[in-house]
């Protein structure tokens, strides 16, 4: 596979969206919409789709990658057609993001466009279907739905784009994809966009893709100069409570509080409404309603904090997040990136503080690494001591010919008999044992008495 590479830090001629031959429609509505010059990522990869080229286009979430990719194919596309642009996204809330993104883009078009995703009723996206559409944003599982029960047909798509194509790999729809696009002309054109670009996405373009353009980050340039980032080196006991203090001195300003695991997000989220903050989590095992909900209620400034996984907070676009707390480190020093992307949006300025425990220093070094920009360490600043790390005491080892037997845990309890002993203070207790009797006997005791009383 032969690629045109193309850094974001090269020269770029153009200035204005309608020099890059987006169409008079489109950039009415761009400049009612407020964008009047391009970003970097939309700047290199809007003449290489225009012209027909396949693209691998990579920026950092908040970069413009939804107009990089949907302006130029709008353009391209025939109104009250079939569908002929199909985009696919990892998570319903991109998809309903995308969505947005070309209604507000398309309004002076006749172009119709459709989100497909999962936990809704799927009558309702039949019967959009069957209006006509011309764009259809997915999910994989509910389109391949869709596509096994005949409602929907990609015979006439000439577009197709797969966005934020890392976490589709990682959540594991790669077979899905291949589904789907069996069911796609070959003649096709094939963009694909994410903000990280692991080597398997380049095995997927080989396989999909013919002689695509490269769009990449700038390898010195891998951090956001607007973000003001921080990190606390801390014990893990004590990361709640910094991120109290921390709350407190933002008071007033919406954040993203990042978590590993889901039920990790959930707890934090909790303990954070027990301490007196507004706070709301969203995760993978909540139901769409669940997730439109905690959404519209961070969105509407409701809730100030949103306790979210790396997955669930694909798609989330709102301009006002002022700061992204990284709760838990990510072990991909590419995935802190994006995450710290969902502040400073379109250009804007945020910050990022990490909470890092003393057992993934080393961890939260990889990332630093990664970035020239400064990332200030707020021990010094905040007066907090840098802990020091304590090596997990390992079992010792013992002579050729010696067993070690545990002297703690359940086999002791078991050999000890804990439970038959509880079970016997129990019963030296009880009343009846109290009068030498058992409880059958006593028992009947009392029945032989109540039938003499009774006859």
């Amino acid at each position: 596979m032969h690629l045109c590479r193309k850094t974001l830090s090269e020269k770029i001629l153009k200035s204005s969206f309608e020099e890059l031959g987006i169409s008079p429609d489109l950039t009415r509505a761009l400049e009612e919409i407020g964008f009047t010059r391009p970003f970097p990522i939309q700047e290199a990869s809007i003449p290489f789709i225009l012209q027909g080229h396949d693209v691998i286009g990579q920026a950092h979430t908040g970069t413009g990658k939804t107009a990089a990719f949907c302006l130029p194919v709008l353009s391209r596309l025939k109104s009250n057609g079939p569908v002929q642009f199909l985009i696919l996204v990892p998570t319903r809330e991109l998809a309903i993001q995308v969505t947005h993104e070309i209604k507000r883009y398309s309004k002076y078009t006749s172009l119709r466009v459709v989100s497909i995703f999962g936990g809704v009723s799927i009558g309702q996206q039949q019967s959009r279907l069957e209006r006509g559409v011309q764009v259809v944003v997915a999910t994989p599982g509910r389109l391949i739905d869709h596509l096994k029960r005949g409602t929907i047909e990609l015979d006439m798509v000439s577009h197709v784009v797969l966005d934020e194509a890392d976490r589709m790999l990682d959540m594991g729809f790669i077979d899905d994809i291949r589904f789907i696009l069996f069911y796609i002309s070959e003649k096709r054109q094939t963009c694909l966009f994410s903000a990280t670009m692991p080597p398997e996405i380049l095995r997927l373009a080989d396989e999909y893709m013919t002689n695509p353009k490269q769009v990449l980050l700038n390898e010195e340039e891998i951090s956001l100069d607007t973000i003001d980032q921080s990190y606390l080196v801390t014990h893990e006991r004590q990361k709640f409570k910094h991120l109290c203090e921390l709350i407190k001195n933002e008071s007033k300003k919406q954040m993203i509080v990042f978590a590993a695991t889901k039920q990790r997000t959930h707890r934090l989220a909790n303990d954070l409404k027990y301490a007196g903050f507004k706070a709301i989590s969203i995760h993978g095992d909540l139901s769409q309603k669940q997730r439109e909900v905690a959404m519209y209620r961070f969105k509407t400034a409701k809730e100030d904090i949103l306790v979210a996984t790396d997955i669930a907070a694909r798609g989330i676009d709102i301009p006002a997040i002022s700061h992204v707390v990284n709760y838990d480190v990510p072990e991909d020093p590419l995935i802190y990136f994006h995450r710290i992307g969902r502040t400073a949006r379109a250009g804007g300025t945020g910050k990022a503080v990490s909470l890092v425990s003393v057992e993934r220093v080393e961890d939260f070094q990889r990332i630093i690494n990664r970035t020239e920009q400064p990332i200030r360490k707020l021990n010094f600043e905040l007066g907090i001591e840098v802990p020091e790390y304590e090596a997990r005491k390992h079992r010792p080892t013992y002579p050729r010919g010696r067993s070690y037997t545990p002297t703690y845990g359940y086999r002791d309890r078991r050999e000890n008999n804990y439970g038959q002993r509880r079970y016997n203070n129990e019963m030296s207790k009880s009343r009846y044992r109290g009068r030498g009797e058992s409880r059958y006997n006593n028992h009947k005791r009392y029945s032989r008495r109540f039938n003499q009383l009774s006859a």
